[in-house]
């Protein structure tokens, strides 16, 4: 017989979404590990409670900079693992693609990693290339520039080369080309160079289109011919030096990749048949992360591991190269979701519960009521395990009468309050007979659904999971404490948004998409604590400022023994200061306003100077709050 914990752990699928970075200790509270299978741990009901009394206020990210070291080991080992198989002769140099998270810390807390490998960066715009170029990377590692370009994002690739940097400028559009050959000419300094090609394969999932024939990036063969013959025109062509591909994000079919790396195998065996010694093939990024744990071709999943990526791309470069008769080039890889996606988690508390209705208890039947609202009672009464059914199919009806009749005047405000509690406590009943009956059916689906409990949570959605409202991305959800007791309700979950869309229900499951979270029933005496796993790639940068909820309060936990850790660093997240100056509301500008109004109510004689004085200060002092609610962790 399982162990409560083991039924806890399978109910949330930790061991199948957490590629051994999560589980569950004996006092029934989540753990996280440094890396896979690593007897050490932490638990994070520790470390919150830890930072609550330091006065660090939820919602709170946690990062786990040692779990992002342990994924870039992981992608070295299983590429020097493909690599030694199948006897390539080439280097494998990874890139880290900064728009998956900018933020400096984490960027640091790769490279600190990836410099052991000589692994580098990847920059897709002005300002991503502005701050790589200014970051320590190994000296052998790459700098690679993607993205549409102008005179200004060329000129700061150059300022790189000069730095000692090895920089990859990869075209995009031909008519980047011609400012690179002038820049060379005018400098003298010769960067590599790179040609994105615009494959036919497209990847699978959500980002598909990134590839393929209509795919907004990358030379077409033709424009791929012309830019060889105007680097040979100009003296340049060993410059080319990088080819280039990327068929998605987040490619949920091993055998896309497969695809798109035989065709780009190809097309680099041919330009090697032509005399260019191009000598590196980007293969792009893309490999995906196995958010739900059911690895499959689900968008939120994937059917491989990086082991199998690896190998895979390995394989099909060397077997293309072989029949071709060409070098195997070193291999560029740009995948960063795979990498960064585990290292961190958000934090956040239930505010409270949001009920439907109150309950039978609160009123009382005298008799006199309508008669729709008597009948309602008498389904209430009579339910059971026999009619059930019957019963609830009426009770629709019921309810449907009652609204009427409230419409037309018939019934006042106190009789549809009590139609609408015996209404729910019906549909109540009907559900737990339906549970215990086993009825599988869509419409009980849909009524378990509607009587879940709404659990209003101390966060925003569009800032810390955006790709949930935008993409229905999952992302795993578990309670950070009593996993040692069976959840005994369901909710979906709520923030603190102004927003209907402001709202979790979906939620991951290894056969289906779960509409509810089970959870655990509140106590007003005490926190309840949510985390949001698996967030670490692109949520923090694609996150939005709705109703100006700014960034969340950060903390790094490093594990240095089984129980034992430390927080290394802690980044407060946005003041209501911080959130007005984004939104041009300069704190000036404010207190002039208040000003304002604090004379026009003395001069009308309803505050006297001490009380401005008084209401003047306690509206400043509200300047440095935390934008999201101060609950100190409590409800």
């Amino acid at each position: 017989m399982k162990s409560a914990i083991a039924e806890v752990a399978q109910t949330y699928g930790i061991e199948n979404w957490g590629a051994g970075y999560f589980g569950i200790n004996s006092r029934g509270n989540l753990i996280v590990r440094p890396s896979e299978g690593d007897p050490r741990s932490v638990d994070i009901k520790q470390v919150v409670d830890d930072l609550i009394s330091r006065r660090v206020k939820l919602p709170v990210l946690l990062r786990f900079p040692q779990i992002f070291a342990s994924q870039v080991r992981k992608m070295n080992q299983s590429f020097r693992s493909a690599m030694k198989e199948f006897d390539y002769k080439g280097e494998h140099l990874a890139v880290f693609p900064m728009k998956v998270n900018q933020r400096r810390q984490v960027i640091e807390a790769y490279l600190e990693e990836a410099t052991k490998y000589n692994y580098g960066l990847e920059a897709g715009s002005k300002p991503e290339l502005y701050a790589a170029i200014a970051l320590d990377q190994a000296p052998d590692s790459l700098l690679v520039c993607n993205g549409f370009k102008d005179d200004g994002f060329i000129d700061l690739a150059f300022v790189g080369s000069q730095l000692g940097k090895n920089v990859v400028i990869v075209i995009e559009k031909l008519n980047e080309l011609p400012k690179v050959i002038n820049r060379v000419r005018e400098t003298g300094i010769r960067p590599m160079v790179g040609m994105r090609v615009r494959l036919y394969t497209r990847g699978s999932g959500r980002w598909e289109k990134s590839g393929g024939e209509q795919s907004k990036f990358g030379l077409t063969t033709t424009e791929l011919l012309h830019a060889i013959k105007m680097l040979r025109e100009a003296g340049m062509i060993d410059l080319l030096r990088v080819l280039h591909f990327h068929i998605g994000s987040q490619i949920t079919q091993i055998k896309r990749v497969k695809a798109g790396v035989k065709e780009a195998a190809r097309v680099y065996a041919k330009i090697r048949k032509m005399g260019i010694d191009v000598d590196h093939l980007n293969v792009g990024g893309g490999a995906g992360v196995d958010y739900d744990g059911s690895k499959t071709s689900f968008e939120s999943s994937a059917n491989y591991t990086m082991q199998e990526f690896a190998n895979d791309v390995i394989y099909t470069i060397k077997s293309v190269c072989e029949e071709e008769n060409v070098p195997v080039p070193n291999v560029i890889t740009e995948s960063g979701r795979i990498l960064v996606a585990y290292h961190a988690m958000l934090i956040t508390n239930i505010i409270d519960e949001i009920e439907t209705v109150q309950g039978v208890q609160h009123f009382t039947i005298t008799g006199e009521e309508a008669q729709v609202i008597l009948e309602l009672y008498d389904l209430y009464k009579n339910m059971n395990s026999k009619n059930f059914l019957e019963y609830y199919h009426d009770a629709l009806e019921h309810k449907d009468e009652l609204f009427t009749l409230f419409d037309l005047g018939f019934i006042n405000l106190e009789e549809r309050a009590k139609g609408e509690v015996l209404f729910w406590e019906v549909c109540g009943r009907a559900n737990n007979f339906a549970k215990l009956a086993q009825v599988e059916s869509e419409e009980f689906d849909d009524l378990r659904k509607l009587l879940s409990a709404k659990y209003l949570c101390n966060f925003s959605v569009f800032r810390s999971v955006p790709d949930h409202w935008a993409i229905d991305q999952l992302f795993p959800i578990i309670p950070i404490h009593k996993l040692n007791e069976t959840p005994t309700d369901t909710a979906t979950l709520v923030d603190i948004t102004c927003d209907s869309d402001g709202v979790i229900d979906r939620f991951v499951d290894l056969h289906d998409v779960k509409e509810v979270l089970e959870v655990h029933d509140l106590n007003e005496n005490e926190p309840y604590y949510l985390s949001m796993l698996l967030i670490g790639a692109y949520q923090e940068v694609m996150g939005n400022f709705h109703n100006l909820f700014g960034t969340t309060n950060e903390a790094h936990v490093i594990i240095s023994g089984d129980g034992e850790y430390h927080i290394s660093r802690i980044i407060h997240g946005s003041q209501l200061g911080d959130m007005l100056n984004f939104a041009k509301y300069e704190k000036e500008f404010l207190q002039d306003g208040v000003r304002t109004l604090l004379n026009r109510q003395m001069k009308k004689g309803k505050l006297t100077e001490d009380e401005a004085s008084e209401l003047a200060e306690k509206y400043e002092s509200h300047f440095t709050d935390y934008t999201y609610l101060d609950t100190n962790g409590h409800r």
